[in-house]
């Protein structure tokens, strides 16, 4: 959360010539409601199962760059299908930074009843071991704006 997933992977998609695919916006497009919304009436697990369907189906795709939802990595069968679909690309961000970035911006449902840092903090915790697990390349992006983590991560693509 806060790595700047969207930003980056649009940025990327036009150095590449490739579409830009957000998991998060094709859910909302298909649902016609916002993220927030289907965690308030179906809670985080109704959510994540959407979430998996649609991780499944776009990452099936030819010539785009799918930027996911930061909790899809805890789906074994989403881990699976785009770490052996794609080129899986990590983009760290300290909890600190991931502070920063989430002040402004989009709701974020998992923020909003406890402390954030510490939802931040736990989060990390669990799901950088897994982002580990499945990325080709881990990329910085704390104190970098997205146009040059996009830029350096196409020369490395560029490079392989």
């Amino acid at each position: 959360m806060g790595a700047g997933k969207s930003a980056v992977g649009r940025q990327l998609a036009k150095l590449l010539h490739l579409d830009f695919v957000d998991s998060d916006e094709e859910i909302e497009r298909r649902t016609g409601v916002d993220i927030a919304f289907i965690f308030e009436k179906e809670g985080e697990a109704g959510f994540r199962r959407r979430e998996a369907a649609v991780i499944d189906e776009l990452s099936q795709r030819q010539g785009i760059v799918l930027a996911t939802g930061g909790g899809a990595i805890l789906d074994p069968d989403s881990r699976s299908r785009l770490g052996a679909r794609g080129f899986v690309v990590y983009l760290h961000a300290s909890v600190g930074q991931q502070l920063e970035r989430t002040n402004r911006g989009r709701e974020r449902p998992l923020l909003q009843n406890r402390p954030r840092e510490q939802v931040l903090a736990e989060l990390m915790a669990v799901r950088e071991p897994l982002y580990r697990e499945v990325a080709h390349v881990v990329m910085e992006t704390d104190s970098r704006g997205p146009k040059l983590v996009a830029q350096e991560l196409a020369r490395r693509l560029q490079e392989l």
